[in-house]
């Protein structure tokens, strides 16, 4: 992968950034924080230990959470609560909610990882109806 840069942003708008560098992995997460933190059926996270990431706007609006005895964090708007990049410091790695990227990426996800936490209501879900907006 070569180097690339991109933009993203939370909910509101209020808190913009930009990540340089290229990414190593791609994972979808099941783990029951990851779940909680989302409220969705797994987190959608690029990692890397080599991008550099860099507060374009509101930055002052971001906030941290730090699990309490883990090395699970989430980052996110203080405004409207959209999901932003953190930088875990003790293995030097950052961490992209892909959802808050406005830039495409050109890579696909690699693994789902902690499958044995994966809630009981995403299973098949291929075959659920798949609609282009809300159906009426």
């Amino acid at each position: 992968m070569t180097d690339q840069t991109y933009q993203g942003s939370c909910l509101c708008g209020g808190v913009r950034f930009e990540i340089a560098g290229a990414f190593d992995g791609f994972f979808l997460c099941h783990c029951s924080r990851c779940r909680k933190g989302t409220g969705s059926a797994h987190a959608s996270n690029l990692f890397s230990t080599t991008a550099r990431l860099r507060w374009l706007s509101g930055e002052d609006k971001q906030k941290t959470y730090q699990v309490p005895g883990a090395r699970h964090s989430k980052c996110f708007c203080t405004d409207c609560g959209g999901a932003l990049p953190r930088v875990q410091p003790t293995v030097n790695r950052l961490i992209v909610p892909a959802g808050s990227l406005d830039s495409p990426v050109d890579i696909r996800p690699n693994a789902h990882i902690f499958c044995a936490s994966r809630a009981n209501w995403d299973d098949c879900l291929e075959d659920v109806p798949h609609w282009d907006e809300l159906p009426s």
